[in-house]
């Protein structure tokens, strides 16, 4: 099973979160995680075809989307989209930022219906808010609430080897494996 990560990072934090991702595939036996960065340039536009589920990835810049992540989108317009080649592909998305709330959830609706238009169905966080009463903290998975994808925080003044935080990572690893598992779970016997 293939299941594709295709992100944007400017700094290295949205990486941090899509290697998070990806490790959380690979937690699943015989899957297979593909990292694809927009800003190498090259996309493996078979390989994402191939794939089981393409989960996406961008930081947050002003409420949006990265521009390179946009471009990444419009060009998909003739390699995927004209002929529906991911309909029906599973697909899901996190996203980073350097405030704690950001416009974050600009950025996955963003990608929710870039994957609908394409005919994905998309797999969201099946998880309670962390970080939501007294006795919550920082630690707790899923510490931001979302729900439509994973949402992760980095410090601005702070590197990719050190934030976003290990519970955003572990929530991250969960998304991966998340999807991973529903993939398995709908292919045939």
């Amino acid at each position: 099973m293939l299941i594709s990560i295709v992100y944007d990072s400017g700094f290295g934090h949205t990486a941090r979160v899509a290697k998070a991702v990806a490790a959380g595939i690979q937690e699943v036996q015989g899957a297979e995680a593909k990292l694809i960065a927009v800003a190498d340039g090259l996309i493996d536009w078979e390989s994402l075809e191939r794939s089981d589920a393409i989960i996406f990835g961008s930081p947050t810049y002003n409420g949006l989307i990265s521009a390179r992540f946009k471009q990444f989108f419009e060009d998909s317009t003739k390699a995927a989209w004209t002929e529906q080649k991911w309909r029906n592909k599973l697909a899901a998305g996190f996203t980073n930022s350097g405030a704690q709330h950001g416009d974050k959830l600009n950025s996955l609706v963003s990608m929710a219906l870039f994957a609908a238009q394409h005919g994905m169905i998309w797999v969201g966080l099946d998880m309670m808010p962390g970080n939501s009463s007294s006795t919550g903290s920082a630690d707790d998975l899923n510490r931001l609430g979302s729900w439509l994808g994973v949402m992760t925080q980095s410090n601005t003044d702070q590197g990719a080897d050190i934030t976003p935080i290990k519970s955003d990572l572990v929530t991250a690893a969960y998304l991966g494996r998340r999807v991973t598992e529903t993939a398995r779970r709908l292919q045939p016997a």
